[in-house]
């Protein structure tokens, strides 16, 4: 089969891989829409596991089903590729990002392939059949999706609170777009880029502005733009009783400065989000399928699996794109 390899952010190849076995338990998924996420680009993390075949973002077809794999070939899926085990003590008190399983899960090669195979644990408890009126494309942003939908959990996201977006990429956007759903009050979105503004602007936000300008006092600020600047405009946003998420990845060894007493005397919360559970999987994918949130507006780009490279460009550079989905079957 043909698989996109990654070896660097400017360097992905087109290359043969034998097609992967499937055993009891596990299905093999022909794949038709795998989003490139922005973690795919942070090569910082990447270039060291380089070569591999990345994409966790998938939806498509089984093709092959192991004995007891409660799928059959043909079903239309939506599969997450890491779990948790559900059972140990982080699982039972809503920490499933820290589970052990969930670190060390993954697909068989990638969703950057013709096929991927999916392990039984993932089989089991994280993958989903797609609704009927569902595409494949929009079954592709249910991972991302799930991970915002934990994040505002986890932050106490309720309607009439005003919410702040400091970011507007994709995980942004996907933020604005649920706040407005879950009934925000006001929703303000910040970016770099005009174009990216816009987006946000068409996305739900009551008030865009440029990175860096000032931004009305909220009730849950998201940071979504793993600069010193964005974070420190999080803190100086936030409200009395506030939350701050911080829902972008820092560099390794970052540290920063905060005035601890205001956490303290303004009740300032934060909190951070990694992943998304299978429960948060099944109310992404309700909120695709009700069409509350509108993921296909944000694709701006749709590769085939030779022209992979090239969204992995796009993505690296974050200009003028926003969602980029790889098409194998192209």
């Amino acid at each position: 089969m043909r698989a996109a390899v990654y070896y660097s952010n400017r360097d992905v190849r087109l290359e043969e891989r034998p097609r992967p076995p499937v055993g009891p338990g596990e299905i093999l998924i022909r794949i038709e829409a795998s989003g490139i996420c922005g973690s795919d680009v942070l090569e910082w993390y990447r270039i060291r596991k380089a070569p591999l075949v990345l994409g966790h973002e998938i939806a498509g077809t089984v093709e092959e089903a192991g004995e007891g794999a409660p799928f059959a070939p043909g079903d239309r899926v939506v599969a997450t590729h890491h779990v948790p085990c559900g059972s140990c003590r982080y699982c039972l008190t809503d920490r499933h990002s820290v589970c052990d399983t969930l670190r060390t899960t993954s697909f068989d090669p990638g969703g950057f392939a013709e096929f991927v195979r999916v392990p039984a644990p993932q089989t089991r408890v994280g993958t989903f059949l797609l609704p009927d009126g569902v595409t494949f494309e929009e079954g592709s942003f249910v991972e991302p999706l799930a991970c915002v939908v934990r994040g505002q959990r986890l932050a106490g996201m309720r309607p009439g609170m005003t919410v702040a977006v400091l970011g507007s990429g994709l995980s942004g956007l996907l933020h604005v777009q649920l706040a407005r759903a879950l009934g925000a009050g006001r929703i303000v979105a910040t970016d770099v880029s005009a174009y990216r503004r816009e987006a946000a602007r068409s996305a739900g936000a009551d008030l865009v502005v440029p990175a860096g300008q000032p931004v009305p006092a909220s009730d849950l600020v998201i940071v979504c733009a793993a600069a010193d600047a964005a974070l420190r405009q999080g803190l100086e946003t936030v409200d009395r009783g506030g939350t701050l998420l911080m829902f972008a990845l820092m560099d390794p060894g970052t540290t920063f400065p905060m005035c601890m007493n205001r956490l303290f005397t303004d009740g300032v919360r934060i909190v951070h989000s990694y992943a998304g559970p299978p429960a948060d999987m099944r109310t992404a994918l309700d909120l695709i399928a009700s069409r509350r949130v509108d993921v296909c507006a944000l694709v701006s780009h749709r590769l085939p699996l030779a022209a992979t490279g090239d969204g992995f460009r796009l993505t690296s550079e974050a200009g003028d794109s926003l969602k980029i989905i790889v098409e194998p079957q192209r």
